[in-house]
Order: structure tokens, then C-alpha cells, then sequence
């Protein structure tokens, strides 16, 4: 559970229950689990959404929103 943190706190945050994400915060701690997701590389829009909410950080400050916004996709036609 501590070597893996960030896989198991990226993978309980985008795929997980609310219950499990509630246990996750409680085991690892509020600064820990936010810090983590501060670098995460990916996490889904609505998942960002969820996570600037909860930490009550700006979607500006994540890593995976810095990432997006410096590699735009294709242009749908």
C-alpha cells in the first residue's frame, strides 16, 4: 500500500466508490492524497472536476490540466 501509493490513489480516484475514496483519504491523509493528484499525469474531466472540488484547489493547478492544455487534440469536424 505505501510502495504503490500513487497507483493505488490514481486508480481508487478514477475508478473507485465514493466509500472507497473516503476510506482512501482517511488511510493515506488529506494532504498526501491531494498531493499525489496534484501530479498525476491523467485523470478524466469529471474526476478533475470532483478532485478541485473536494481539495478545493483550482483545475489550473493540476498536472493533467497543464498537460491537456500544452498538447490540444484533434479539431472534430
Amino acid at each position: 500500500m505505501q510502495k504503490n501509493r500513487a497507483f493505488v490513489i490514481e486508480r481508487i480516484t478514477s475508478r473507485g466508490r465514493f466509500e472507497e475514496f473516503k476510506a482512501m483519504v482517511k488511510y493515506y491523509g488529506k494532504d498526501t492524497v491531494k498531493g499525489t493528484l496534484l501530479q498525476t499525469r491523467y485523470i478524466n474531466k469529471e474526476t478533475l472536476s470532483f478532485c478541485s472540488t473536494i481539495f478545493e484547489v483550482p483545475i489550473t493547478e493540476f498536472r493533467c490540466y497543464k498537460l491537456a492544455q500544452s498538447n490540444p487534440g484533434h479539431w472534430n469536424y
